[in-house]
């Protein structure tokens, strides 16, 4: 339960959280709407902070600007609906949070493909809102919102959980949750690679975790569905999959442009009739990167309220590389200043097909009553991909399933993805040293630097065009891609993966080494000098992951306690002293 855990726990969960390593503190819980009239705060049950220490997280929070159509009054969106949104987390909390589930977030981190690794910077939520009609209450209808906050990106299986525990809360409230929270704090860790059985209100949700080596062409591993599970369980295909046709549909013709201002972390606003829509298209466009991580900043459902609103709004400085999803008009006025707005309306048919949004000039966005439409003045590097929104708009006339389309568009992205970012996973492949240069008693040799030219002559030979069939000027995309987040973020993490691997490379030859041919002639200074050295390697080795095998990290271990034998009594004792601190 360890990962599902984070700072928010009541008196209920305080014991259990204390018993795995976490601290206890109060979460943050409000309802919005209700009968407590429009704009009133009032502290919530008990039940929906434990929700929040329960599944994780930084605690439930229920807010009157999550509401859609916030202010409104009634004429707004009745019914159910559900949405997320993301935000900063403080610093101080970002280090509790760390310290609370640091083994299991680090495999999460380190098994999980990119897109699904926890962020300590940013907290996820996910909102189940109801608004029905109640002349009981003041101002005619009921409205309440269910929100569950956590660092973990699974979009589909916490809307799914809500949709479980929603409607039975908003019946039963603290006891609904209480039990809840028994069931949710039984979980186990969400291990990248595993099939998790979660009971949770007489429901078994299976679904499996995602990770790393899965193969990213290949369709989800379906889970394995126990015979004694009865009754049978609640499969889900996928732990945060989005049906991407029906986030894109209106959007089709425009899929390779949206998907190079991503790719070079242009600031983009989507203005939505809908926190659903909001939420589901910025969530699509940072995943439709897959398998390279979107390392920019992204806002599913953005209000007025949040802390960021005069950050992304000032006209002092350009705006941030930001996917920023509203549903207030009046952000089309604040953000004119920003270079890309996407202006969807509600799906229009024409004919048997969707009705695409058109591409606009930035002049012709209007403060009021703006059109759909793509507003930008960006001229896209690379050439429509014709054969692909020609299959998918037969697909929609020929009643090609949803989930067909969504597949087909989310293959053709990733290819895409593929063809631009594998000539620069060559090219860093290039800049690791030989190993038959690694010696055991000298410091590894570095990583080459990235030279981007040298990176951008090799293209002529091993660029894209070998795997993908489009034209385009892919040296201009590559020269802006340069300066990207999304770059500095892959560069950084590939530099680190390959540093990492020097590492271990250089423990494999000490482990192979022979430790007493280099004691013959060494002083006890060197011999210090080396024991420290090592114990240092060892607790880098385990603490960030190198890829080594214990087999060698073994072998070494024999090595520094050969050396420290040969010793005199008093080192001994205080090199064995460090070598226990260091292990704890």
């Amino acid at each position: 339960m360890a990962a599902w855990s984070g700072e928010g726990a009541n008196a209920r969960t305080r014991g259990t959280a204390n018993r795995r390593g976490l601290r206890a503190r109060p979460a943050h819980a409000y309802s919005a709407g209700g009968d407590g009239g429009p704009g009133r705060r009032r502290p919530f049950p008990a039940g929906a902070a434990a929700l929040g220490a329960a599944v994780g997280l930084a605690g439930v929070r229920l807010r009157s600007d999550l509401r859609p159509g916030a202010g409104a009054g009634p004429g707004g969106t009745l019914g159910d609906t559900q949405f997320s949104f993301r935000f900063r987390r403080s610093a101080g909390r970002r280090r509790a949070a760390a310290a609370a589930a640091a083994e299991v977030e680090w495999r999460c981190t380190r098994e999980a493909p990119p897109g699904l690794q926890p962020e300590p910077a940013h907290l996820f939520g996910y909102v189940f809102f109801r608004q029905v009609r109640d002349r009981s209450v003041q101002r005619g209808y009921f409205q309440k919102s269910l929100v569950l906050v956590t660092r973990l990106p699974y979009v589909t299986l916490f809307h799914s959980l809500l949709h479980l525990i929603a409607p039975e809360y908003f019946e039963k409230l603290d006891p609904c949750l209480e039990a809840v929270c028994s069931e949710i704090d039984q979980w186990p860790a969400p291990v990248p690679g595993q099939t998790l059985n979660l009971p949770v209100m007489g429901v078994v949700i299976q679904v499996r975790i995602p990770s790393q080596v899965d193969k990213p062409d290949s369709c989800p591993a379906k889970p394995l569905i126990w015979e004694n599970l009865l009754p049978a369980p609640l499969v889900l295909p996928s732990v945060a999959e989005l049906d991407l046709f029906r986030c894109f549909q209106s959007v089709l013709v425009h899929i390779q442009l949206l998907w190079e201002l991503v790719l070079l972390g242009e600031p983009l606003v989507v203005v939505a009739p809908s926190p659903a829509m909001s939420s589901e298209v910025v969530l699509a466009l940072a995943s439709c990167l897959a398998p390279l991580k979107y390392c920019c900043d992204f806002r599913p459902y953005f209000t007025i309220h949040d802390s960021e609103f005069k950050e992304y709004t000032t006209r002092t400085q350009g705006p941030p590389s930001v996917l920023l999803g509203v549903t207030n008009p009046f952000f089309i006025k604040v953000l004119q200043h920003w270079p890309h707005i996407l202006r969807l309306g509600e799906l229009r048919m024409a004919g048997d097909l969707p009705k695409q949004v058109k591409l606009k000039k930035l002049a012709k966005l209007k403060t009021l009553d703006t059109k759909p439409g793509l507003y930008t003045s960006y001229k896209a590097f690379l050439h429509k991909d014709k054969i692909l929104i020609k299959t998918l708009l037969k697909g929609i006339q020929k009643k090609r399933p949803s989930e067909a389309q969504s597949a087909l568009l989310r293959r053709q992205l990733l290819e895409l993805t593929q063809s631009f970012i594998i000539p620069l996973e060559h090219y860093m492949a290039s800049l690791m040293p030989l190993q038959r240069t690694m010696t055991p008693w000298k410091t590894p040799p570095r990583i080459r630097p990235f030279h981007q030219e040298d990176f951008l002559k090799s293209l002529e030979q091993a660029g894209p065009q070998l795997t993908c069939a489009l034209k385009g000027d892919w040296l201009a995309l590559y020269r802006r891609f340069f300066k990207s987040p999304n770059f500095d973020g892959w560069f950084r993490q590939r530099h680190q993966e390959m540093r990492h691997k020097l590492e271990a490379l250089h423990l494999e030859a000490i482990a192979e080494a022979n430790i007493r041919a280099w004691m013959v002639d060494k002083s006890e200074a060197e011999a210090v000098d080396l024991v420290l050295k090592l114990q240092e390697k060892l607790v880098q080795a385990r603490s960030r992951g190198f890829p080594a095998r214990e087999e060698t990290l073994q072998r070494v271990c024999q090595h520094i306690t050969l050396v420290v034998r040969s010793l005199p009594k008093d080192l001994q004792a205080i090199l064995c002293g460090q070598e226990t601190a260091s292990a704890s």
